[in-house]
């Protein structure tokens, strides 16, 4: 199993991504750096080997400027295709779902792991001025295909978004679980 820390820092215009190889339980060395301007029409976020940006690692595009599911693109750095995932947005009503897929090995479904918690986040967020704020509770998201565990994502602090991502399967390509793990948080506003 591979264990990565993706961790988030909030500033005015951009959040930024850090991804860490697991070093027993802490974050050990970078692997990966992001940047997503907060106010784009249609999304892109491009992830670097280091916060140099001198080496692009991979990219993901959003096929659409209002992405209500189309899904997004994931390429190398020399365009070729890693694979893709897209929201499911009938599902996401009541419980964020994603499908992750891979040229050769297929489908994975993600979805949040608890759905009474999926169900009080969307409840805060229609608040007044507190939906405003971050939603204080931690959450988890688990990806299976065909009923075996893929990866999962969990929210490991309360306040800051730093996440730890446990590859359980393979065959993925981690470069399309890394940027599924940056998606949750800087696709769905968390």
């Amino acid at each position: 199993m591979q264990v990565l820390h993706v961790h988030q820092k909030v500033t005015f215009m951009i959040n930024r991504y850090e991804v860490f190889v697991d070093d027993n339980g802490e974050p050990g060395e970078l692997v990966g750096f992001a940047e997503q301007n907060k106010f784009k029409i249609k999304e892109r976020i491009t992830i670097y080997t280091d916060s140099s940006k001198s080496q692009v690692l991979f990219e993901f595009n959003a096929r659409k400027a209002l992405d209500l599911g189309s899904g997004y693109d994931v390429t190398d750095a020399n365009g070729r295709s890693i694979g893709l995932f897209r929201k499911n947005f009938a599902k996401s009503l009541l419980r964020s779902t994603w499908h992750l897929e891979q040229p050769g090995w297929g489908e994975s479904t993600g979805a949040e792991r608890n759905k009474w918690l999926a169900g009080i986040r969307r409840l805060w967020q229609w608040i007044p001025i507190v939906g405003e704020a971050p939603f204080p509770m931690r959450y988890h998201f688990d990806f299976t295909k065909n009923g075996a565990p893929v990866f999962s994502v969990d929210k490991k602090t309360w306040i800051r978004d730093h996440y730890l991502v446990r590859i359980q399967d393979p065959g993925v390509d981690r470069r399309l679980v890394v940027a599924q793990a940056v998606a949750l948080d800087a696709l769905q506003s968390r």
